[in-house]
């Protein structure tokens, strides 16, 4: 292991004095590498603690950009940062805390095709992401690389820390052998979540790295933490492996999840088209699918009536007239669509209106709010 400066000692005089650290942890955690998956709510905090921790080479894949809805939580990134790759973002915040680390970016998303490459040759991988697929192929990847990585996820004011496939231990496949429904999963755009929560959990994260690296203390290595930020309580649940084949190759994540588009008993228009359209004067009802929190943020230009995608069955919406539901990106309102043409409603007359909110403000008005 390549030794330590002069200015490391000053920048970790306090890690030094710790006996578990030292002057011999600290050069391992020099010579340490980390994989991040995500530079958003988790991967900013552990990031910015690893960076700062020392870790040697740090390697981040984002395929984001920056929104000002993210610097609620998002704390490696600024407001001067909107509309640039969070990759890059990461990048220059974290040269700035620690111009003496390694950093390298990859500012696409992380798939089937590149993982095994890239994720090789790291020793730990950090889980920042906020989707079912891309865990499964986080964890599949590590499987066949043999590579250890620390889990974290985190909706409303709950948050969720493990870590898998340390020597040899249990996986995110022996916790969760089947992914969930994916209409059963809400995301933290959908859902909410406290700005302070990522910070928690992200930084829990960021010590069980520093943890595993330097080979002391307990990990979460076969335990499931769980933190209720509104309790201020924390719990772990006891896992361990389940007897399966092992993982030989990745797969199609999307698919496996059920998250891949297919064919839907509806029509996707949109925003453009749909103006276009009522122009030349069709005149269908447009239906906010959100709640009603989501629409005192902003609601579209002729709403008809707010019905939250979950009520939709109750809603009684006429059935002799076109309907195109909306929402924030286009998945609620799919889900409603969908709904509805499984009971009775003339698939001909039900349109999602593709991208929702995000694409109208693409397409037809920058100053509608992307939340």
């Amino acid at each position: 292991m390549e030794g330590l400066t002069p200015e490391d000692r000053a920048r970790y005089a306090r890690h030094l004095t710790l006996p578990q650290v030292g002057e011999s942890g600290q050069a391992r955690l020099k010579a340490s590498s980390v994989f991040c998956v995500g530079a958003g709510g988790l991967g900013s905090p552990a990031l910015l603690y690893l960076a700062a921790a020392g870790v040697g080479s740090i390697t981040i894949i984002d395929d984001d950009m920056v929104e000002r809805s993210n610097l609620q939580r998002q704390i490696l990134h600024a407001d001067r940062d909107i509309g640039v790759s969070k990759a890059k973002s990461a990048l220059l915040r974290l040269k700035e805390l620690n111009p003496s680390i390694s950093i390298q970016v990859h500012s696409h998303r992380l798939t089937s095709e590149n993982a095994l490459s890239l994720m090789e040759g790291h020793d730990i991988v950090l889980d920042g992401t906020d989707n079912i697929p891309t865990r499964y192929l986080v964890n599949d990847a590590c499987e066949i690389l043999g590579i250890p990585w620390v889990y974290g996820s985190i909706y409303r004011f709950e948050g969720q820390v493990s870590v898998f496939n340390l020597e040899q231990g249990p996986t995110y496949r022996d916790l969760f052998p089947t992914p969930p429904p994916p209409e059963s999963v809400p995301s933290c755009e959908d859902g909410g979540v406290l700005g302070v929560l990522p910070g928690v959990v992200g930084s829990i994260q960021a010590t069980e790295v520093v943890k595993v690296l330097l080979g002391i203390g307990d990990s979460l290595r076969g335990r499931l933490l769980v933190y209720d930020a509104l309790d201020m309580t924390m719990r772990t649940l006891a896992f361990t492996a389940i007897e399966r084949e092992p993982v030989t190759e990745l797969i199609d994540y999307e698919g496996f999840c059920g998250a891949k588009p297919v064919e839907m008993p509806f029509a996707e228009i949109s925003p453009t088209h749909y103006r276009q359209r009522c122009a030349e004067g069709w005149t269908p009802l447009f239906i906010d699918t959100r709640n009603d929190i989501e629409a005192s943020i902003v609601s579209l230009p002729d709403t008809h009536s707010l019905v939250p995608h979950e009520d939709i069955l109750m809603s009684g919406l006429p059935k002799d007239r076109d309907l195109v539901f909306y929402c924030r990106t286009g998945g609620r309102s799919a889900m409603a669509a969908y709904a509805l043409a499984q009971t009775g409603y003339d698939a001909d007359r039900l349109y999602n209106l593709q991208g929702g909110i995000h694409a109208w403000h693409s397409e037809i008005d920058a100053s509608v709010p992307k939340y």
